[in-house]
C-alpha cells in the first residue's frame, strides 16, 4: 500500500467488536479507543476510508505473524520443529513431542482478528450503501469480508455469520453467545455472494493511482479458490468429518462437478484478462525483495515500510515477536552466526558470517526446520529448475567486513583460505565424500578440495538447514553495514499471486472441469514450469546466470497430470509461503503426504537421519476454536463443549 492508504489509519476506530471479539486485538497503528466511535462513524467519507484502510492493515496480523505461520507450515511435508522450538511448534508437529489442543494451536491468531474486521467490512458496506458510496469502493470491503470468511471456514469448519445483529450485519453491541453456521451456509451466504459482487464491481487493476489495492483479478482468484475448495468439500473423497455436522449437499442445488467447472472458468477468465497483472519473467524475480512494490505477480500483500515505526506497525530496531511485526522468516532461520573459523595466522577464531538485515540472512530463531524430503524429493531437479535456488539460502558467505573486522582472510575447511564473499558453509546436493567433524563449530563436514564446510541432504538437521531466502528481510538503510537484523522485516508479505490462477484452473481440470484449447491441466502447469526453467541469476552462487531450461522442464512434465503432481508443483512454487496446510487439507492428502518425515537431531554433531511418524486423526483436518473464546462465552458447559470441534473436546 502507498501512503494514500496508510494515512487514513490513524483515524480508524472499529465501531464494534461484535460477537467473539471479547479479547483484545493487536493495535493497528495506534488505533484509537473503540469506545470513542458509534455507528455513525461509517456514514462519513473519512469513516469509510478509515474502515477500508483497516481492512488492508489487518492482513499484517496474520501474514508474516510467525505463530500463525507455524500453524500453516509445521506438521506438513515442508516443516517440522527445530532446535529451539517451544511447545507452539512441537505441538503442531503431531510427532509425539507435544499435544495440539485448543490452548496450544496458533490458529487463534486468525480467529482473534478476522471477526473484528469482518464486522468492520459489514459496517462499511451497510453504511456506505446508505451514504451512496460507489459500489467499486464498497466491493473492497466485500472482498475482505469474503476473504476472511474463506480463511476461517477452511481452518475451523462452520463459523458464525451472526455477530450479534443478524447474519452479515454490522454489530454495535458485543454479545457473549454464539451459534456456528454450517460450512455450506458460510460459502453460499457469505463467501460466494460477496466475491461475485466484488468481481462484478472492482476495477480490473484496483483503485486508480493506489498501489496494493484489491482488484477484479484478486477477487477472481479468491472466488476460483473458494469454488475449488468447496467442490472438494462436497465431494469428500476420503470421508473426512465436518463440523457443525451437516449433509454434504449444496443449498443452491449444485454438485461438486459444477463448482470445479466454475473454478476453472473464473480462473481462465482472469488469466485471459489480466489487466496490469501477470507472471514475472523469472522465479527469482517473483521473490526478489527489490521488486516487492513493483511486482505485477503480487495481487494482495500485507504491507510494511522501513520509513516509519508508526506505519510499519513494529519497531525498526528490535522486533517484538508479535503482530503486526513481520517476523515469520525468523522461525525458519537457524543460528548461522554461531559458525567460527580460524584467523589467517591460526592464532584464534572469529565469526565469519554475521547477522545482517539482508534477504539471504536475517535474525535466527531456529523454531522450524525443513524436512530432508524437501531436498531429496520436492526439489530433486536443481539443475534445470530455478526454484530451489530462488527459494533457499543454502550457501552462507563471509561478511565479517560489515561488522568492522578488517581481516582480509580466514582459514576454512581443508586448511584453505576464505575471503569476504566466499562461502563458509554450503548445503550441497550429495552425501558422497563428506567427512563430518565439528566443522565451523556447527558440526559441518569437509569434502576434498573445498574451502567451505559442507552438509549433505542426509545431514540436514533440526540444528542446521537451508533457510528461506524468498521471505527473508530486506533493508535499504544499511549504509554498507549490518543494518537492523533484529527488527521485524520491513518487507511486505504476499498473500495472493497471479500464478495461483494457473494452479486453481489446473486442479479444477484434473477434477473434471471441461477445458478450453490451450488450457489443459498440463498446458497450465507447463506455463509455470517453463518460467521455472528460466534463470537470470545464480542466487547462491551470487553471480549472473542467464540460461533457459524451459524446454527441459516442460518435456519432463507428465502427460497425465494428477492431484499428486499438482501438490508436488505447489510445493516447488510456494514452498514456505504459508499455503501448505491448506493445500493438504483441501485435497485430503495431509496424512498421506506428511505422515512421515526424515531429519537429523537437534545437536550440532547429529548427522544420522531419523524417520518420524505423525499422528494425524481425521478430526485434525479442522483446527480447534481457541479456548479463550470458549471460556469467555456465557453459555452452559454443554453448549461450550458442543461449540468446539469434536477432536479437541476435553
Amino acid at each position: 500500500m502507498n501512503n494514500r492508504i496508510r494515512k487514513n489509519i490513524l483515524g480508524l476506530g472499529i465501531a464494534s467488536m461484535g460477537i467473539l471479539m471479547l479479547g483484545s486485538c493487536s493495535d493497528v497503528l495506534n488505533e484509537q479507543p473503540r469506545s470513542q466511535y458509534d455507528p455513525t462513524f461509517f456514514k462519513t467519507e473519512n469513516g469509510i476510508k478509515g474502515g477500508l484502510t483497516s481492512l488492508y492493515a489487518h492482513l499484517r496480523d496474520t501474514y508474516g505473524q510467525a505463530y500463525y505461520y507455524n500453524n500453516c507450515e509445521t506438521g506438513t511435508d515442508e516443516y517440522t520443529w527445530a532446535q529451539s522450538a517451544d511447545g507452539n511448534f512441537k505441538d503442531a508437529d503431531l510427532s509425539g513431542v507435544g499435544n495440539l489442543t485448543s490452548l496450544s494451536c496458533r490458529a487463534d491468531a486468525l480467529w482473534g482478528n478476522a471477526f473484528t474486521y469482518i464486522n468492520t467490512a459489514s459496517g462499511v458496506i451497510e453504511n456506505g450503501e446508505t451514504a451512496g458510496i460507489d459500489e467499486a469502493l464498497l466491493s473492497e470491503a466485500r472482498f475482505f469480508r469474503a476473504f476472511d470468511y474463506f480463511r476461517l471456514v477452511q481452518t475451523f469448519g462452520g463459523v458464525p455469520l451472526d455477530l450479534g445483529a443478524g447474519e452479515l450485519k454490522f454489530n454495535t453491541a458485543p454479545s457473549r453467545t454464539s451459534v456456528r453456521n454450517t460450512v455450506p451456509e458460510v460459502y453460499t451466504k457469505a463467501i460466494f455472494p460477496d466475491l461475485r459482487k466484488a468481481v462484478e464491481n472492482l476495477p480490473q487493476n484496483g483503485r486508480a493511482n493506489l498501489t496494493g489495492a484489491v482488484s477484479k483479478v484478486a477477487a477472481q482468484l479468491v472466488l476460483a479458490q473458494a469454488y475449488l475448495t468447496y467442490g472438494w468439500w462436497l465431494e469428500n473423497p476420503k470421508n473426512i468429518p465436518t463440523y457443525p455436522e451437516c449433509q454434504r449437499t449444496d443449498p443452491d442445488g449444485h454438485d461438486a462437478a459444477w463448482y470445479f467447472q466454475q473454478a476453472y472458468d473464473v480462473a481462465i477468465n482472469a488469466i485471459e484478462n489480466p489487466g496490469n497483472y501477470g507472471l514475472m519473467p523469472t522465479y527469482y524475480d517473483v521473490n526478489l525483495a527489490e521488486n516487492d512494490h513493483n511486482n505485477k505477480e503480487w495481487l494482495l500483500y500485507a504491507d510494511h515500510t522501513e520509513k516509519s515505526e508508526e506505519y510499519n506497525g513494529g519497531s525498526l530496531s528490535y522486533g517484538s515477536g508479535s503482530a503486526p511485526d513481520n517476523f515469520a522468516s525468523w522461525m525458519v532461520c537457524w543460528n548461522y552466526p554461531n559458525m567460527r573459523i580460524k584467523t589467517a595466522d591460526g592464532s584464534g577464531e572469529f565469526n565469519p558470517v554475521l547477522r545482517a538485515a539482508v534477504q539471504a540472512l536475517g535474525r535466527p530463531w531456529t523454531r522450524m526446520a525443513p524436512v530432508q524430503e524437501v531436498f531429496k524429493k520436492t526439489f530433486a531437479d536443481k539443475t534445470n529448475d530455478s526454484r530451489f535456488d530462488g527459494t533457499f539460502t543454502y550457501s552462507f558467505r563471509a561478511n565479517w567486513n560489515l561488522g568492522g573486522n578488517t581481516a582480509t582472510k580466514g582459514i576454512g575447511a581443508n586448511n584453505m583460505e576464505i575471503k569476504v564473499g566466499d562461502p563458509v558453509l554450503t548445503f550441497i546436493d550429495t552425501d558422497d565424500n563428506i567427512t563430518y567433524e565439528n566443522g565451523a563449530a556447527v558440526g559441518a563436514g569437509v569434502t576434498p578440495g573445498r574451502a567451505d564446510y559442507v552438509v549433505g541432504p542426509s545431514g540436514i538437521s533440526r540444528f542446521k538447514y537451508p533457510i528461506l531466502w524468498k521471505i527473508g528481510p530486506y533493508r535499504t538503510d544499511n549504509n554498507g553495514g549490518l543494518g537492523q537484523p533484529n527488527a521485524g522485516s520491513t518487507r511486505p508479505f504476499c498473500a495472493l499471486k497471479f500464478s495461483e490462477l494457473y494452479f486453481a484452473a489446473a486442479e479444477a481440470a484434473v477434477k473434471g472441469a471441461t477445458t478450453k484449447a490451450g488450457y489443459t491441466a498440463r498446458d497450465l502447469i507447463n506455463v509455470i514450469r517453463a518460467r521455472a526453467g528460466k534463470w537470470r541469476w545464480d542466487n547462491n552462487g551470487d553471480k549472473e546466470k542467464v540460461e533457459d531450461h524451459s524446454a527441459e522442464m516442460t518435456a519432463a512434465t507428465p502427460q497425465v497430470i494428477t492431484i499428486d503432481y499438482i501438490l508436488d508443483e505447489l510445493g516447488r512454487e510456494y514452498f514456505g509461503e504459508g499455503h501448505r496446510w491448506f493445500d493438504l487439507v483441501r485435497t485430503q492428502s495431509w496424512k498421506e503426504r506428511a505422515g512421515t518425515y526424515t531429519i537429523c537431531g537437534a545437536g550440532a554433531n547429529d548427522h544420522t537421519p531419523e524417520t518420524f511418524t505423525r499422528n494425524i486423526p481425521d478430526g485434525f483436518y479442522l483446527r480447534p476454536i481457541p479456548q479463550g473464546q470458549i471460556d469467555a462465552m456465557m453459555m452452559s458447559d454443554a453448549e461450550k463443549e458442543a461449540y468446539q470441534n469434536p477432536a479437541y473436546r476435553n
